[in-house]
């Protein structure tokens, strides 16, 4: 007969995965109580390794400043590099300003320009990803490295599902976003992994003036609501 093999510690392992569930629950909570009291958003992604001086610093700022000024709030993760310019052109324009942080060990840590009672700490980024997916009107992504990727195609794949409204994604920065896009046309697209409709869910833009004219052209036809 074969022995069963037993790992220490396996029970008070599984004992602590249930006791979990109710610090997830509160994250939940205290996330859907401040986000739904905020009004309708417009979420900035991109890496958080962007210098001040950068280009697409100056850009990001630009196009929170627009954003805002044409009555949107702006979500970012709450840190610094894209993220701190996104909440910093929100601030200059008197818009609202939101982040949703999370503990990270090298590059993550609340950046000043987060209004004083939008700033929400999350230790799960399940949770947090729910939250920029329900309270988000359109994504605008900058550059950025492989989380902004993943909130990219998570997005994309939501609303190819039928899981979540539709909504807009717009890149920002077509040198650095073309060969992404290309390579999903002509691999993707080509091996029949995806549908052309598919393609339809993402916008390249330049300039912070094709960003607010993409969100506003949608909502002339559609409801400002949480997308779920």
């Amino acid at each position: 007969m074969r022995k069963e093999k037993h790992h220490k510690g396996w029970n008070e392992i599984k004992t602590n995965d249930s006791w979990a569930i109710f610090k997830i629950m509160g994250e939940f909570v205290n996330g859907f109580e401040k986000m739904s009291a905020i009004g309708p958003c417009v979420t900035i992604f991109g890496s958080a390794r962007t210098k001040e001086d950068a280009k697409y610093y100056q850009l990001t700022v630009e196009v929170a400043k627009k954003v805002s000024e044409a009555g949107y709030g702006i979500i970012t993760g709450g840190g610094p590099g894209i993220m701190e310019a996104g909440n910093r052109g929100a601030h200059l324009a008197g818009g609202t300003s939101v982040g949703l942080n999370i503990d990270l060990p090298f590059e993550q840590h609340d950046n000043p320009y987060i209004d004083d009672d939008k700033s929400l700490d999350f230790d799960y980024f399940f949770v947090r990803k729910v939250m920029f997916v329900k309270y988000s009107q359109a994504f605008v992504v900058l550059p950025g490295g492989f989380g902004t990727l993943d909130e990219l195609f998570e997005a994309i794949t939501l609303i190819q599902t039928n899981k979540i409204g539709k909504f807009p994604i717009i890149l920002v920065g077509v040198a650095f976003w073309k060969g992404l896009i290309d390579w999903i046309k002509s691999t993707m697209l080509n091996e029949g992994n995806i549908s052309k409709t598919d393609l339809d869910l993402i916008r390249i833009v330049e300039t912070e003036e094709e960003v607010v004219e993409i969100i506003d052209a949608f909502y002339k036809g559609h409801t400002l609501s949480p997308n779920f």
